[in-house]
């Protein structure tokens, strides 16, 4: 326990890189999620093929997978990114081909009553959209969406393997020194769960103030 104690500062240090590239990934996951669930909905066949065909190579291929495409595939072309833009934009797509799911089922949940009289009211469909259909949707969308969040910090550390020094990775360094693994598993599980909970909390506020305000 002494070992864990004399170590927080360098495991507080992990987990803040392991909050950072969560919510670096959630903001660009966001609206590229965004983009490709409109494009599922309102595109053209081209924009339509192209937004699905995205999707399902992403759900359709393992994370890890990914990270390793953009981390140690794109080199052989020219395209070289450090271990921390890697896993920014690794874990970005990812999670905005599961986001755009979300999305699309949430503008979906909203009647077509309300764009018809919206749009007879002379609203443009990017009006109505984004006046009417968007708020809506965000109250259906932010129950899953807190969990696909709560996922994607839980999967930050597969990004230790390509030597970003988020929490695991941290916790990998100090095992490595001490030669001792389960105190160190115990810490950053506790953490993981601790930051987690917060997570939860936050997002039940924010679905409780849309659910009054709808």
């Amino acid at each position: 326990m002494d070992l864990v104690l004399n170590n927080i500062p360098f495991l507080l240090k992990g987990a803040y890189y392991t909050l950072q590239i969560t919510l670096v990934s959630m903001v660009f996951g966001f609206f590229i999620a965004l983009i490709v669930a409109i494009a599922r909905l309102k595109g053209n066949r081209l924009f339509r093929g192209l937004a699905q065909g995205y999707v399902s190579i992403i759900r359709g291929t393992p994370i890890l997978v990914q990270i390793f495409i953009v981390y140690y595939g794109l080199p052989d072309y020219g395209i070289k990114f450090g271990p921390l833009t890697a896993a920014y934009i690794s874990l970005s797509i990812n999670i905005g081909a599961y986001l755009s799911e979300t999305f699309r089922g949430a503008i979906l949940s909203v009647s077509k009553g309300q764009t018809e009289a919206a749009l007879s009211l002379g609203l443009t469909p990017w009006q109505t959209m984004r006046k009417v259909v968007l708020p809506q949707a965000a109250r259906v969308a932010i129950p899953p969406m807190g969990n696909t969040f709560i996922g994607m910090l839980k999967e930050t550390s597969l990004v230790s393997v390509v030597t970003v020094t988020e929490l695991l990775r941290s916790a990998q360094l100090l095992m490595a020194q001490y030669y001792v693994a389960m105190p160190f598993y115990i810490a950053i599980a506790l953490m993981y769960w601790v930051m987690s909970m917060i997570f939860s909390n936050i997002l039940d506020r924010i679905e409780r103030k849309l659910s009054k305000a709808y």
